[in-house]
């Protein structure tokens, strides 16, 4: 490692360091250059911002990249770092075959499942291969939602992200699925643009949910509790019985009466229970991306938050155990953008605790109930 203020070594690394420094003097005035810390390609510029740290990113991005280099800028206490790392190409996918095979073997899983629920027979499910059709309607038509809203945004801000990857899980998940992932194949550009990709995903997932959830409800009846062995009860969330009051015109349960599901309502309940899981602000959850462009790195505390509250909950459900070694898995990463210094703008800072909001109008301490 190699630091110096000033003068400039005959090096390659302090040459280009020094090219580097020159070519965004006007938006950035260096006070000490360091190159080889993490990598002998790796050159960080130590000093001040000369204007808006947008303007300067946007500018830094656009000189660091005629080197070949992209610009990553951190705020530190002594002053500002920008980082300068050779840029990687995104390699250009061409057809995802795996993603197409991995949808066709969720939605048989999810069928099965929703077969599932209506026998105790393990075969009647695959001898009635659509009898699971209307609980995979309101369960895939929200979660496929949900992922094209995260890959057509980073699309439309440019930024390389495979088709989304669905989890068949036939046996040991009821609902037939864990889900899917999207990968990006570069980092983020901005605490706009992780917002943005972040919120697309719950936002669009809830546009088709809300309006599958109320057709469902209008197709299930308000029964009385029926104290029968293995008889599962779905938890309230505040939207969830916000939506039941719309419809039956009472908060349900009540009286010893609930509302019995039809399996289209029940595949949209199942599928903003996921949704509100997922809004969790926590790491690389959906939820834990809007927290970090709204508050930076003192997201941290709010992830370890999570876990603890999750541990506690177990005292009211033991499934929460498993979110908690979750959290623990995937909560301590973050997606960190090239330029963390940024602030959101006030919209997108309403738009941020919006999407927090709807955290926790999906949350419920009690998410299922299986009479014993």
């Amino acid at each position: 490692m190699s630091e110096y203020g000033g003068g400039f070594s005959q090096s390659s690394a302090y040459d280009l360091a020094q090219l580097l420094a020159q070519s965004i003097s006007p938006v950035f005035a260096t006070d000490r250059v360091t190159t080889g810390t993490a990598s002998a390609a790796r050159i960080e510029l130590q000093g001040r911002l000369l204007t808006d740290s947008e303007h300067a990113y946007a500018v830094m991005s656009e000189r660091f990249g005629a080197f070949g280099y992209m610009a990553v800028l951190r705020r530190q206490p002594s002053g500002v770092l920008v980082i300068g790392i050779p840029a990687v190409r995104p390699a250009v996918p061409g057809h995802d075959w795996r993603a197409l095979t991995l949808f066709v073997l969720t939605l048989l899983s999810v069928l099965y499942a929703g077969g599932l629920m209506q026998a105790s027979d393990w075969l009647w499910p695959i001898r009635h291969p659509l009898a699971g059709v209307p609980f995979a309607v309101g369960l895939l038509g929200v979660l496929v939602a949900h992922e094209l809203g995260h890959y057509l945004m980073s699309r439309r801000l440019g930024v390389a992200a495979s088709p989304p990857y669905f989890i068949p899980m036939p046996i040991f998940s009821m609902f037939g699925t864990m889900g899917a992932i999207i990968r990006t194949r570069e980092p983020m550009r901005s605490r706009s643009q992780l917002l943005a990709i972040g919120a697309a995903g719950p936002l669009s997932g809830l546009l088709v949910a809300v309006p599958l959830l109320v057709v469902g409800l209008l197709r299930s009846e308000v029964l009385p509790i029926v104290q029968e062995s293995g008889v599962l009860m779905e938890g309230n969330f505040a939207l969830y019985a916000f939506l039941k009051y719309l419809v039956f015109g009472r908060f349900l349960p009540s009286g010893g009466y609930d509302v019995f599901l039809d399996p289209v309502a029940f595949g949209a309940w199942a599928a903003l229970f996921v949704t509100g899981l997922n809004l969790t602000p926590a790491g690389q959850l959906d939820g834990g991306h809007v927290a970090y462009a709204l508050l930076g790195r003192q997201s941290r505390w709010l992830s370890r938050l999570m876990v603890f509250a999750a541990v506690l909950l177990t005292v009211v459900w033991s499934g929460w155990w498993m979110f908690a070694l979750l959290l623990i898995v995937l909560g301590q990463r973050y997606a960190e953008p090239l330029d963390d210094v940024t602030p959101l703008r006030a919209p997108e800072k309403v738009l941020a605790v919006g999407v927090l909001v709807l955290f926790l109008l999906l949350f419920a301490p009690v998410p299922m109930t299986i009479i014993p």
